[in-house]
């Protein structure tokens, strides 16, 4: 039996929206505890970028662009809030999970930001490499 052009579809319309980070950790975790009672610990990571390609403008080199990525993690559960509550600034460390879109209340009114959701946080480097 084979697939049929409906479960194609249906599997394509699905989307897709996974994340695979490696990084140093900028700083420690800040655990947070949310208006709505949610706990959450906010990461942010360095990821290196690959290294560009140099090119050339009327015979000059052009200047080089950044060299890293700082993404911000959110970890909702409570196994991922416990390994980032015991990493430490400069640990390298493994993400897996999914890119939401945040909506907050600001100074200037309403407010977004993209962030990585933590389905799994494993240190990889680092003191006592262990994690979730």
């Amino acid at each position: 039996m084979g697939t049929s052009r409906t479960d194609t579809t249906k599997e394509a319309d699905a989307g897709r929206n996974d994340v695979a980070l490696r990084g140093r950790l900028a700083a420690a975790a800040d655990a947070r505890e949310l208006p709505s009672g949610d706990r959450i610990a906010l990461l942010r990571l360095v990821v290196r970028r690959d290294e560009p390609q140099r090119r050339r403008r009327d015979g000059v080199d052009t200047a080089r662009r950044a060299t890293v990525d700082t993404i911000d993690v959110v970890c909702w559960s409570a196994a991922t809030r416990r390994t980032a509550a015991r990493l430490r600034d400069g640990d390298q460390v493994e993400v897996e999970g999914s890119l939401r879109r945040r909506f907050f209340g600001g100074p200037t009114g309403r407010q977004s930001r993209y962030e990585v959701e933590a389905r799994v946080l494993r240190r990889v480097s680092g003191a006592n490499a262990a994690g979730t």
